[in-house]
C-alpha cells in the first residue's frame, strides 16, 4: 500500500470514539503523564519503523513511512481529542494554522475542528438535567442524542423546543473546567522560549490573559451575552449571519441557540473558485468590520467555527473567546494602519508600535528593522491591488513572524507582545490561514478601506454595495449605525 493509499485508508480507520465519562485526566499531573505516555508510544513506534527500513527497498521504505505517519497522527488526535480542554485547543489550530504538517497529521487532526470523539448519550442527558431540571427528552420536544459537532469544551446536539423552533444546544463535558484548569496550572514561564528570543517579552500578563479567556469560554453564560451582542449587530446583514440564543433554555453550562445550516469548511473548499472567492471575502469582511467597528471580535477562528451557503452567506458560531477593545486601543491599531499602510512614514512605525507597547521606548531597533518584521500581517493591504493568499504563504507567515529571528535578529530581541494583543494575533493568524486554504484573492485593501474608521472608502465589490446599503438603513435599538 502507497502513501497515498494510506491517507485515504484514514477516512475509514479513523472515528470518533465514545467517552463514556467525565473528561479524563483531571488534574496536572495525571494529565502530563497521559502526554508522556502518548510520547513514549510515539517514540516506540518510530523505533519499530527504523528497523523495518533497515532491509527494506524504496519502494517499502516509502509505505513503511507513510504508515509511521498515520499511526502516528491517529494516536495524537484521539488522545487530544479525549483530553478535551486546551490541549485539543492547540490541535485545532495546529490542523488549520502550519500546512508544513505531514498530510496525515492534517487529515487527523482536522476531526478536531468540528468531529472530536464525544460524551456518551447518557453523560448529555445528565448535564441537561442537572441544567435545566429534566432530562432532555422532557425539556425539548424532541432531542437527538448524537451530536452534531463535538470540540474541547462541550458538544452540540439538534433539538425542537416546546413551541416549535428548531435549536443548536451545546453541553458542556463533565468535568472539562478541571482539565482546562490543569491545562492553565501546567503553562508557566518554562514552556515557552521567548524569554529567550524576545529580549523585552514578558511572560506574565501573556498568560493571565490567555487564562482570563479561556476561563471566561468555560462560563456559557459569558458567550451567550457575547453571541447575542454579535447577533444583535449584525441582524438583517445581506450575507453574515449569527444565531439568536434561547437565554431560557440556557445556563453557564449548557447553550441553547437558533440552529443554523450549512456546508462545513471541507465541502467549501471543493466549490467553485467563485463560491470560494465569496466565501472569503465574506469571512475578511466579518473580521475587519467586527474589529474596528464594533470593537471586537471571535477570537478563535478554525474552520469548525463557520457554516456556509452559496452567495458569500456565512454563519459564524462560537463566541466563547471574544476580546473587546476600547476606543484607545482602537486608535492605537489606527496608527499602525496610518503608519504602514495609508502613508506608509517610517518615523510614523516606530511611534505607533511603541504606542502600541510592541517595543519600548529607545530600543535599540531601527524603524527599518520594526517594520520589515510587522510588515507579514500588513502585506495584503499595503497595496492597492490584487493579492492571493495560499496555504504556503500562510506557512510562511507564521515561520517569519514566531521564528524569524536568523532574519529579523534585533527587531525580534526587543519585541513585545502586549498582553491586550495576545488574540489579535491568533485571529491574524488564524484568518490568513484560512483564506489561504480558500485561495481567496481580491483588492483586499480596497475592502479594508470600506471597515477602517479612519477612511470609511465607498463599496468596492458587489458584497461591499450589499453592506453598504445595510449600514445606510440598519438601526439598532440605541440609535447608533453599525459604522460607528
Amino acid at each position: 500500500m502507497g502513501t497515498a493509499a494510506f491517507v485515504a485508508a484514514r477516512q475509514s480507520r479513523m472515528r470518533p470514539a465514545i467517552t463514556n465519562g467525565p473528561v479524563r485526566a483531571l488534574n496536572k499531573s495525571s494529565r502530563g503523564a497521559e502526554l508522556a505516555r502518548l510520547g513514549a508510544r510515539v517514540g516506540t513506534t518510530a523505533a519499530s519503523n527504523r528497523t523495518r527500513r533497515v532491509f527494506a527497498s524504496a519502494a517499502r521504505k516509502e509505505e513503511l513511512d507513510a504508515e509511521l505517519e498515520l499511526r502516528t497522527a491517529e494516536d495524537v488526535a484521539a488522545t487530544l481529542g479525549n483530553m478535551k480542554g486546551v490541549l485539543m485547543k492547540l490541535g485545532q489550530i495546529a490542523s488549520f494554522v502550519d500546512d508544513g504538517l505531514p498530510e496525515p497529521v492534517r487529515e487527523a487532526l482536522t476531526q478536531l475542528q468540528s468531529d472530536a470523539p464525544p460524551m456518551s448519550p447518557e453523560l448529555a442527558a445528565g448535564v441537561i438535567e442537572s441544567e435545566l431540571g429534566a432530562l432532555p427528552e422532557r425539556v425539548f420536544a424532541e432531542w437527538d442524542p448524537v451530536p452534531i459537532a463535538a470540540a474541547s469544551i462541550g458538544q452540540v446536539h439538534r433539538a425542537i423546543t416546546r413551541d416549535g423552533r428548531a435549536v443548536a444546544v451545546k453541553v458542556q463535558y463533565p468535568g472539562v473546567e478541571h482539565a482546562i484548569q490543569a491545562d492553565l496550572d501546567g503553562m508557566d514561564m518554562s514552556m515557552f522560549g521567548a524569554p529567550m528570543l524576545f529580549k523585552n517579552f514578558n511572560v506574565q500578563p501573556f498568560l493571565d490573559e490567555i487564562r482570563e479567556r479561556i476561563t471566561e469560554e468555560l462560563d456559557y453564560t459569558v458567550e451567550a451575552a457575547n453571541q447575542q451582542q454579535f447577533a444583535d449587530w449584525y441582524r438583517d446583514h445581506p450575507f453574515i449571519h449569527v444565531p439568536d440564543v434561547v437565554t431560557e433554555l440556557s445556563t453557564s453550562r449548557v447553550l441553547t441557540t437558533e440552529l443554523a445550516e450549512g456546508a462545513r469548511f471541507a465541502e467549501v473548499e471543493q466549490w467553485p473558485e467563485a463560491e470560494r472567492q465569496l466565501a472569503a471575502e465574506t469571512i475578511f469582511r466579518f473580521v475587519f468590520r467586527s474589529l474596528y467597528r464594533l470593537q471586537a471580535f471571535n477570537g478563535d477562528p478554525h474552520p469548525g467555527n463557520y457554516l456556509f451557503r452559496p452567495g458569500g452567506h456565512v454563519t459564524f458560531l462560537d463566541f466563547g473567546l471574544v476580546k473587546h477593545y476600547s476606543d484607545d486601543e482602537i486608535d492605537q491599531l489606527m496608527d499602525l494602519v496610518d503608519a504602514m499602510v495609508l502613508a506608509p512614514d517610517l518615523s510614523k512605525v516606530r511611534a505607533a508600535a511603541e504606542r502600541a507597547g510592541y517595543y519600548p521606548p529607545g530600543a535599540p531597533v531601527t524603524p527599518e528593522e520594526i517594520r520589515d518584521y510587522s510588515v507579514a500581517f500588513w502585506e495584503m493591504v499595503r497595496v492597492d491591488g490584487p493579492f492571493r493568499f495560499t496555504a504556503e504563504y500562510a506557512s510562511d507567515v507564521v515561520r517569519r513572524f514566531f521564528f524569524g529571528r536568523a532574519t529579523h535578529g534585533a527587531a525580534v530581541k526587543y519585541a513585545d507582545m502586549p498582553a491586550r494583543w495576545t488574540i489579535l494575533q491568533r485571529i491574524n493568524v488564524g484568518l490568513i490561514a484560512i483564506l489561504g486554504r480558500l485561495g481567496a484573492e481580491a483588492n483586499w485593501r480596497r475592502i479594508a478601506e470600506e471597515l477602517w474608521p479612519i477612511t470609511n472608502g465607498p463599496p468596492s465589490t458587489p458584497l461591499g454595495e450589499a453592506e453598504a446599503e445595510w449600514v445606510g438603513t440598519r438601526q439598532l435599538a440605541s440609535g447608533a449605525t453599525p459604522v460607528g
